[in-house]
């Protein structure tokens, strides 16, 4: 199995092999393909806080809602 090689090793062989190329007269060699990432899937764990996030958020803006209207109707 070969090694992975670095990106910096990789970018000298590519520039290397480019000016080859140019002093040898060949065409320039076509690019390679970008790798994309593969996406990750959300783990269940992350989910279920996210949600207990989301309705603690719920509950935290009722209640001050409900301090508001209290507050109000204290003052008249």
């Amino acid at each position: 199995m070969a090694a992975k090689k670095s990106v910096l090793a990789q970018r000298v062989n590519e520039l290397e092999e480019a000016v080859t190329r140019m002093f040898t007269g060949e065409p320039p060699a076509p690019k390679a393909k970008k790798r994309r990432k593969a996406k990750r899937k959300a783990a269940p764990v992350k989910k279920a806080k996210k949600a207990a996030k989301k309705v603690a958020k719920k509950a935290k803006k009722a209640a001050k809602k409900v301090a508001r209207k209290a507050k109000r109707k204290a003052r008249r």
